[in-house]
């Protein structure tokens, strides 16, 4: 089979696009004929190096992917509509391959109704924002959640997940982007660029729920705004190194949790497939922009995220 991988981990130059042996199947897996696999920044941290994790060497890349099931196998039938959020760390070959092994407990049939490629280009962001607002965060009904990068795909799965929730969801972005913030669910929109963004912030009354996508982590400035055990949940920023307020926190029983989603457990990612399938149905839950290349271009695009050059957008790879 035709795949993009790596022999070793490292830079972009890493990245070869050739043929493979057909993964087999375990007793536990089902095979996946991959239609599209899309490309996330995590991706990157793997092939760097960045994020540690046990990889078989030679790598296939990537974490997601949708297909048809190549053949009946684990409760799935040859030709169903499957997706998957979680190859290529932890043991696992990656996606961006004409075929996949998928452990049968990560694989997540596509519901009806649903566009099949929506579903692989907001796998990732949409199960990063549900965990980050229900397993990690704690959302309740009736909180104020305030999500930093409204107008970025994990972003916009914040607030229309936090908005579904119950919370009254509170979003900075740029001023292009307001617009789409509110027609997410946000309750109130405010032009990251603003001069007077921390006294409009303050403002708007105190903060549950904290989550900033950018990856500033501007602790200092965003401590100030919690309410009475606050939550502030870091997801972004992995070479950030921001001041941390003890006191502020402590005296307030505020508290700051991290996570990663390549660390949920496929209990957790299930929990949130299992959430996020009705809104997939319902048409919500949709990425801002795709922009469609093929399993060749692999090495450019990963070097593309690098650079920054990819905002806005999923790149989805087709064999």
């Amino acid at each position: 089979m035709r795949a993009a991988y790596v022999e070793r981990l490292g830079g972009v130059a890493e990245i070869r696009f050739g043929e493979l042996p057909e993964p087999v199947a375990g007793p536990g897996d089902v095979a996946v004929d991959v239609v599209a696999a899309s490309v996330n920044p995590v991706d990157t941290f793997v092939r760097s190096g960045l994020y540690v994790t046990e990889v078989p060497l030679p790598l296939v890349l990537g974490r997601d992917l949708v297909g048809r099931v190549a053949a009946d196998a684990r409760g799935f039938r040859a030709g169903e509509w499957v997706w998957c959020n979680s190859l290529g760390h932890a043991g696992r070959q990656g996606a961006t391959a004409e075929r996949a092994v998928v452990p049968a407990d990560r694989l997540y049939r596509v519901p009806e109704g649903a566009d099949p490629l929506d579903v692989v280009a907001m796998a990732h962001p949409a199960a990063t924002a549900y965990l980050a607002l229900v397993t990690f965060g704690r959302v309740l009904p009736g909180e104020t959640v305030l999500v930093a990068g409204g107008g970025g795909n994990v972003g916009g799965a914040l607030i229309e997940l936090a908005a579904a929730a119950g919370a009254r969801v509170l979003a900075t972005a740029s001023a292009a982007d307001l617009g789409r913030c509110g027609d997410l669910g946000a309750a109130e929109v405010f032009d990251y660029r603003d001069e007077r963004l921390s006294d409009r912030l303050a403002s708007a009354g105190p903060v549950d729920l904290f989550v900033d996508t950018s990856g500033r982590n501007d602790l200092e400035a965003a401590v100030r705004l919690l309410a009475w055990r606050g939550r502030i949940v870091l997801l972004a920023g992995a070479r950030s190194r921001p001041v941390l307020p003890a006191g502020e926190l402590y005296m307030h029983d505020r508290s700051v949790l991290g996570f990663a989603i390549s660390n949920a457990t496929a209990a957790d990612l299930a929990e949130a497939a299992a959430a996020l399938n009705p809104r997939f149905a319902a048409g919500g839950l949709r990425p801002r922009r795709v922009e469609h290349r093929t399993l060749a271009d692999a090495a450019e695009t990963h070097r593309r995220l690098e650079r920054g050059e990819v905002h806005g957008r999923v790149v989805l790879l087709t064999p």
